[in-house]
């Protein structure tokens, strides 16, 4: 294995690698911690393999929390490329047709920048569906899911137990819940609370 540029020759390091989990797509995660860093964490693609960063004295529960922020993050750096209204349009049809059998037909899917308190919104008496610009350059996941939740709100329009049992088709409903609530808890904390990342 090649030296690790940011580490000096015999500063002590653990490396562990792991497996994502099955059906993912993602390539193998290679942990390594360093006691000569002390507050960063980084993520790099490496091959076919994702190698993260992290100080020495993080604990376990901290290691595997911020291999899923480098993660996510990292996969929201290669797609950020924005996508336009046609485009979006087209994804929430395909969406609909593999979650809601088609049923859930928006009349205009766009992107708006007047939205900073919420992710998306949808009218279903007009069939629109608006995103926030925020969303843009997150994992395409975390698109989706909003997407697919506007999406619903054209088939059940409250939030009662027929809405969220739609979303239950969704495999990673809970994981794009968990990450937009992630994005607004590091918006709330004080930036010098959490290791920087590189």
């Amino acid at each position: 294995m090649p030296a690790d540029p940011l580490h000096r020759a015999g500063t002590p390091q653990r490396s562990t690698t792991s497996q994502p989990p099955s059906g993912s797509g993602a390539s193998a995660i290679e942990v390594r911690r360093s006691a000569r860093r002390r507050r960063t964490v980084s993520a790099y693609r490496e091959g076919d393999r994702t190698v993260v960063l992290i100080p020495a004295r993080m604990s376990e529960a901290e290691e595997q929390r911020w291999v899923n922020v480098m993660l996510d993050k990292l996969a929201a750096q290669e797609s950020k490329r924005v996508i336009g209204d046609a485009e979006l349009a087209e994804r929430a049809e395909r969406l609909s047709l593999q979650y809601f059998d088609g049923r859930a037909r928006a009349a205009s899917v766009r992107w708006v920048t007047n939205q900073n308190t919420r992710w998306g919104s949808c009218t279903p008496s007009e069939g629109s569906i608006r995103l926030s610009h925020r969303l843009q350059g997150m994992p395409e996941y975390v698109v989706d899911y909003v997407l697919l939740h506007e999406l619903a709100h054209l088939l059940v329009p409250g939030h009662g137990p027929r809405f969220w049992r739609l979303l239950e088709a969704y495999p990673r409903t809970e994981r794009a819940r968990g990450y937009l609530e992630g994005v607004v808890a590091a918006d709330r904390l004080p930036r010098q609370a959490a290791p920087r990342e590189e």
